[in-house]
């Protein structure tokens, strides 16, 4: 059995969702799941569910790293938080893997320090964000600065950013873009025209620059980018589903609204 262990504590409104998605995921999956935080809270959360046949155990954390923590900070100061409890769970090899809703760069640095790389040519981990409506990842949402991603782009894509494809879609040979500013070689700054040559003699199915919009076309499985650019093109894609979303709940109210007026107008007989 696959034993995840999971940091309740990490999110903007935790333990909920983090419970209420352990507890999905133990009943549809089949999986056992160690949930990591403070014991009190992460009991009286687990309270509210059916969890009779689940494989589901708290592990104490006494303490919880939040978004306005610093990293490396965080890292040496709360030793004993519910990253750092989960990650050496999986150092211990008593959990199988780690999921965490919480601060992007305390997660990777624990992980780094306490688990290390997993040595696919890159020079340090990277994020992964996927997208279930045309079957892709980009990466990196919010890890690598320019250094690191010069220095390991090829190498992790081949890695990680393949893997994410595989395991979430089945893809055996992910098509690779290269997030720039046009589709030409010449397009784009220092920076993504130096990973361009690099990803180029690299041993993939890489197609070259691609541009804002591919990031739904479905031209291609996995979108490159820097850490930076990687989490403003996340953030904006999440604000845009956001809108889309509040406009066709204005609009659905809106025809709700005028279909029964339109009704009460004609009267009962005309109903």
């Amino acid at each position: 059995m696959i034993t995840i262990a999971v940091d309740a504590m990490g999110g903007d409104n935790a333990p909920r969702p983090e419970v209420e998605g352990s507890v999905l995921a133990a009943r549809e999956l089949g999986v056992r799941v160690m949930l990591v935080g403070q014991p009190q809270v992460v009991k009286a959360e687990l309270a509210r569910h059916d969890r009779s046949g689940l494989k589901i155990e708290i592990v104490p954390a006494s303490e919880v790293i939040t978004m306005d923590d610093h990293p490396a900070q965080a890292f040496r100061r709360k030793k004993d938080s519910s990253v750092h409890v989960a990650t050496r769970l999986v150092r211990e090899a008593k959990a199988d893997g780690l999921v965490s809703a919480g601060n992007t760069g305390a997660v990777m640095t624990v992980a780094r320090f306490l688990v290390g790389d997993v040595g696919v040519g890159g020079s340090r981990g990277a994020g992964c964000a996927v997208s279930e409506c045309q079957g892709r990842c980009q990466r990196d949402v919010g890890r690598w600065r320019e250094c690191g991603f010069k220095a390991g782009a090829s190498g992790a894509v081949r890695g990680d950013g393949g893997n994410v494809l595989r395991a979430t879609f089945g893809s055996r040979k992910p098509r690779v873009g290269l997030l720039s500013i046009g589709e030409e070689e010449s397009k784009g700054n220092e920076l993504t025209r130096e990973v361009n040559e690099r990803l180029k003699g690299a041993h993939m199915q890489y197609v070259g620059n691609v541009e804002g919009g591919d990031l739904f076309s479905g031209n291609v499985d996995v979108i490159v980018c820097d850490g930076f650019v990687g989490n403003i093109a996340l953030k904006i894609c999440e604000g845009l589903a956001m809108g889309i979303f509040g406009l066709l709940k204005k609009s659905l109210k809106s025809s709700l609204m005028s279909s029964l007026a339109l009704c009460y107008r004609r009267g009962p007989s005309r109903y």
